[in-house]
């Protein structure tokens, strides 16, 4: 048996005391035996315009791994739309080997991009995958003999409502769908992580804002599950959505946000979750509604706050036919186990 905690996006930048990034999460994270988080900003300083198709964004300082190394993040993925250019994720990986982070999603070319973080406790393996599919189509993605991130791309397509012809201008249906040759990559490298691992756990950065699930989050979701994955956790579009059951095993389709100093998020997508995971023989997913503060701290919800953030997800996870049980500011995900 293995615990994990498992958190959302999390962006550092502009504290003077990063140290204490997390530490009203501490009681949270102290007692796993691995803790995860989407790291969204290589840690490799900013210089000036960092990406310039993103011109309000600005990189992550070196020296704000103290939030990290201080609340004992093990392993982060990398893999996002704001690891760029190839230059400063190489950069803000350097930073998380010397603090002794491990991480996924991006590396020197698409071999080392695609590897697993593999982590071990009490004699059991957990191999950590990640990739992006909010990526920049031109110089992102690792390539065989270049540097970058890890895609799993998708398609979108434009149907027309079917009344569009008796009411003209009612918008296009959205279609989408992994791209055929990321998603055999992505399951392929699945099985790879099976044969050096005890337990594979992929982390996806995907989405859109709000409520509604892609089309294309559904088919990598199964697909990864299928392959023999115990577990998906997905971050991406800033807000909660749903969980899902499938096939015994659990799919985060999004965290939200947990720490997020990006100045353009303040006030702004505050709410997100800490999933406390058991893997092995009898698996346990329990989840806990954080949010951000009016000083921008996130901290653990209590009382009628947490329930009526915990019901929002029961009702969400209830359109994937997954039940979650609420109590005591704790939802249980139900199902777990069951081929």
């Amino acid at each position: 048996m293995i615990t994990l905690v498992l958190g959302g996006d999390v962006n550092l930048q502009g504290r003077s005391a990063p140290e204490l990034a997390f530490a009203p999460l501490s009681s949270l994270l102290s007692g796993a035996d691995l803790r995860f988080v989407n790291l969204e900003g290589p840690l490799s300083g900013s210089s000036g315009t960092d990406i310039p198709h993103k011109p309000n964004w600005r990189h992550s300082p070196p020296e704000m791994v103290t939030a990290l190394t201080a609340a004992g993040i093990d392993v982060v993925s990398v893999a996002n739309n704001v690891t760029y250019p190839p230059r400063a994720a190489l950069a803000g990986a350097a930073v998380l080997d010397r603090a002794g982070i491990a991480h996924c999603g991006a590396g020197a070319n698409q071999a080392e991009a695609h590897a697993p973080a593999i982590l071990e406790r009490s004699g059991r393996h957990v191999a950590f995958l990640a990739y992006t599919s909010l990526c920049w189509p031109v110089g992102q993605e690792a390539l065989e003999d270049s540097p970058g991130v890890a895609a799993a791309s998708a398609y979108t397509a434009y149907q027309p409502d079917p009344r569009v012809l008796d009411v003209p201008g009612r918008p296009a249906i959205v279609r989408t769908a992994p791209v055929p040759d990321d998603l055999a990559r992505v399951v392929a490298d699945v099985h790879r992580a099976r044969t050096a691992a005890d337990h594979v756990v992929v982390s996806m950065h995907w989405g859109l804002p709000g409520d509604d699930l892609t089309e294309y989050q559904v088919g990598y979701a199964h697909a990864i599950i299928e392959a023999g994955a115990d577990l998906v956790v997905g971050h991406g579009p800033h807000t909660v959505q749903a969980v899902e059951v499938h096939r015994g095993r659990a799919i985060l389709y999004s965290l939200g946000n947990l720490v997020f100093d990006w100045p353009a998020m303040r006030g702004r997508h505050l709410d997100g979750l800490l999933a406390g995971v058991v893997l092995g023989d009898r698996p346990r997913l329990e989840l806990i509604p954080v949010r951000r503060d009016e000083s921008n701290e996130c901290v653990p919800l209590t009382g009628s706050e947490a329930t009526a953030a915990l019901r929002r997800v029961a009702d969400l996870s209830a359109r994937r036919d997954t039940h979650v049980a609420i109590g005591n500011g704790v939802g249980t995900v139900e199902g777990l186990g069951a081929p």
